[in-house]
């Protein structure tokens, strides 16, 4: 294994100055986390946390629960909360009126509504609560260790609502991985209409996504901002196939979002480079199967594995197998159930997946019984 990642010298990891008191940057290519500044700290996300109402959302529509075509009603009780200066962005809802999923979800990701939040949460759930509940456990189900939903919009609820920077990188990964047609379509989009002024004429607001026009691919994702959070946001780009994701929360203005965030992105493609270490289908090791038909299994690479590295120096890396094992059949072509570590002096440990070359089928009555016997004697 070493010997096909040898390299002749060592590099230590560029270097990052910021403001943001909490910041956070991975290449989701490789799982390299390139910048971690108080990943962990406990704070409230503000709009931000409207990526797990889209993410549920965006759940139910692929498991045919929700249509982009089904209509919510706007309840006067909710036009009432969430309109007005007093209540924070809006899409500048109607009262009773029929607005589609798909433009409640253009104007919760482009204009960063709290009403279209609240009229999509009770449309799906009946009730913002209930909604909030679900939020939680789909949280939970996805990996986000240490964070809580207390509102479908993030609006300031007295610290019941929080997120790490890491569980919002985490979040943005989940929904480009699992959704990326729909990411696609909604988290992209620059600009939304919806809503008419006093004297009638349609209202367009801007996404305020710092990065779309500012850095090449980007394409999402949200934007926040609270007098007890500060400015913070959640972005995406992707260039050549090496898409990054960055997380940075506590500045003090929207130019400072900016500046900071295009900053930010960028030296995360300028300072690294990606290098291909195994091509897909290459045969990286092989591994012994317990109770299976056949006593092991070729681990390969399931796509191109890269490596993420300070860019133009090539650092000293040295490679392992781990696994949980024993590896136990029945196993199937094409499963994950390895990984290559990859660990170097001053860069960040990466995880590549491993995937079973050929199904491995469990073992029968005889093959069981030969393989006792062989241990008995072993």
């Amino acid at each position: 294994m070493a010997a096909l990642l040898a390299c002749p010298s060592t590099a230590a990891a560029p270097q990052f100055q910021t403001a943001a008191p909490v910041a956070y940057l991975e290449d989701l290519s490789t799982g390299a986390v390139l910048f971690a500044r108080d990943p962990d700290r406990r704070m409230p996300p503000a709009s931000m946390a409207k990526m797990m109402t889209v993410y549920v959302a965006f759940d139910l529509i692929r498991r045919g629960e929700l249509k982009l075509t089904d209509m919510a009603t706007v309840r006067p009780e909710t036009w009432k909360r969430w309109h007005g200066p007093a209540a924070g962005s809006t899409m500048f809802l109607s009262v009773n009126e029929q607005v589609s999923v798909a433009n409640l979800l253009y104007g919760i990701v482009t204009l960063s509504g709290n009403d279209a939040c609240v009229v999509l949460a009770e449309h799906i759930a009946g009730s913002e609560q209930a909604f909030v509940e679900r939020m939680n456990r789909v949280a939970q189900q996805i990996g986000l260790k240490n964070s809580q939903f207390g509102t479908s919009n993030g609006w300031p609820d007295n610290g019941v609502t929080y997120v790490t920077a890491r569980d919002l990188a985490r979040l943005a990964q989940q929904t480009i991985t699992n959704y990326p047609q729909l990411y696609k379509q909604f988290y992209s989009r620059r600009d939304f209409t919806w809503g008419k002024t006093m004297g009638g004429s349609a209202i367009t607001q801007a996404n305020r996504d710092p990065l779309l026009g500012r850095v090449a691919g980007a394409d999402g994702l949200k934007t926040g901002h609270t007098e007890e959070a500060g400015y913070g946001f959640t972005g995406s780009a992707d260039q050549n196939g090496r898409r990054l994701v960055m997380v940075m929360a506590g500045l003090t203005s929207a130019n400072q979002r900016i500046e900071e965030s295009v900053r930010f992105m960028d030296w995360g493609f300028r300072a690294w480079q990606a290098k291909p270490i195994a091509a897909k289908g290459k045969q990286v090791e092989i591994a012994e199967v317990q109770v299976g038909d056949a006593g092991s299994v070729a681990l390969i690479a399931g796509q191109d594995l890269k490596v993420t590295l300070p860019a133009g120096l090539a650092p000293e890396l040295s490679a392992k197998v781990v696994y949980q094992g024993p590896i136990k059949a029945p196993i199937k072509a094409g499963q994950h159930i390895a990984d290559l570590v990859i660990t170097s002096p001053d860069v960040p440990e990466q995880r590549l997946p491993l995937v079973a070359a050929t199904d491995v089928g469990e073992a029968g009555f005889f093959r069981r019984a030969w393989n006792g016997l062989i241990s008995f004697f072993a």
